[in-house]
């Protein structure tokens, strides 16, 4: 089997457990249950709705914003995003509620979809100056071919510059505040190590979001196996991977907040709110690939892939993910959450699978041999007789 560089596999129990209170499994990296099997992210939605002083939390944010704004309309503020419904919804906020002269900025899909490129052209028009980051395309798609098989997940050099490309930004116009959307780690069941904190910082980078293997880890790995050559390695472009020096942050005060510790985190409110102010449109197919909803992670042809292998490591895929969070804003029960589990995760995302092959530059055959690596190392996968069958789904 080839060498694998998500190191996240060595942390996870051996003994399946699924949250007593959502659909979640103790598959999902970083996820802790608590004595009465309740997941990490089923405590914090309690603790939003019956423990966290917002009102306070707001103040805080004012404070914040009152610190940053600048007085002559100059850009005060970085907001990544991709034009999305909580791109949409923060930028919005920042601007029309706080005052706040926002600099957007998005580091490109790998491929716009349809409805992608028309919500990013919608946010653009509803009022918000924005900066495309476009990195060099070959290295692009070399690094995501090597992602795709060393960490099982194409989709993640689109995360190195939606973490990087907005400190690059924020130090190249001398703007000290960058907002993001949700601590994802602590909304979405992981870390919980900044659920009273505001901010973090570049260093933790490695260890929640890309799967314990740096920028580098994946370069150094590219030249090992001839995929990379040394000139490839030395662009320039590489550094936009990767945040600014540590001594360049901190020389220019840059720090990066999470708008949900200010203001409770609500995505299906996002989707409402964006849709009116900002022209925000849902998938005209009715729902996405792989779930039921039709308003989260429209705008890349790749984030089908990126679910669809989650479902392949951990056997949860993106119908999982969607459950969980409405399961948590109590949108759904947790019965009706177990049967469109049971209906659509793992749902093959068809639809782009051409382009997929195609941007990566392989076949239908290695890319499932990539699949099989992945299941034969998760917890909950097993084979016999030449078919694969998942061992562990939620009841």
């Amino acid at each position: 089997m080839q060498t694998i560089l998500d190191r996240q596999f060595n942390d996870l129990p051996d003994d399946v457990a699924f949250c007593r209170n959502c659909v979640v499994s103790n598959q999902r990296p970083r996820t802790l249950f608590n004595e009465h099997g309740v997941c990490s992210a089923c405590q914090w939605s309690y603790e939003k709705d019956n423990v966290i002083d917002w009102e306070s939390r707001e103040q805080e944010l004012e404070r914040l914003c009152d610190q940053h704004r600048s007085r002559d309309g100059s850009f005060d503020v970085v907001v990544p995003g991709s034009g999305g419904k909580d791109t949409a919804f923060v930028a919005h906020q920042l601007k029309h509620k706080y005052g706040m002269h926002p600099l957007c900025v998005t580091w490109t899909p790998f491929e716009w979809t349809d409805i992608g490129w028309q919500n990013f052209r919608a946010w653009n028009n509803a009022g918000f100056d924005i900066i495309l980051g476009q990195p060099n395309g070959q290295l692009h798609r070399k690094l995501a071919r090597l992602a795709f098989e060393l960490k099982g997940d194409a989709w993640e050099p689109f995360a190195y510059g939606q973490k990087a490309w907005a400190f690059h930004m924020a130090a190249r116009f001398g703007i000290k505040l960058i907002m993001y959307g949700e601590n994802g780690e602590l909304e979405y069941g992981g870390s919980t190590k900044y659920k009273h904190k505001p901010k973090e910082g570049p260093e933790e980078w490695t260890h929640e979001y890309y799967k314990g293997s740096s920028v580098d880890d994946l370069i150094r790995a590219g030249r090992d196996r001839g995929l990379l050559s040394r000139e490839e390695e030395m662009q320039e472009t590489v550094r936009w991977y990767k945040a600014p020096h540590p001594d360049v942050i901190a020389a220019q005060g840059i720090e990066m907040h999470w708008f949900s510790y200010y203001r409770k985190w609500i995505p299906q409110e996002n989707w409402y709110y964006a849709a009116r102010h900002c022209g925000f449109r849902a998938n005209p197919k009715g729902r996405s690939e792989g779930t039921y909803t039709k308003y989260a992670s429209l705008d890349d042809k790749a984030d089908g892939f990126h679910w669809y292998l989650s479902y392949m490591k951990f056997g949860m895929g993106r119908c999982s993910r969607d459950v969980q969070t409405d399961i948590r804003r109590h949108h759904l029960t947790r019965d009706e959450g177990i049967a469109l589990v049971r209906r659509y995760d793992g749902e093959f995302p068809a639809e782009h699978y051409d382009w997929f092959l195609d941007y990566l530059g392989i076949d239908d055959g290695f890319f499932w041999q990539v699949m099989d690596s992945y299941r034969r190392v998760s917890k909950v996968w097993t084979q016999a007789d030449g078919e694969w069958r998942l061992t562990h789904v939620v009841s």
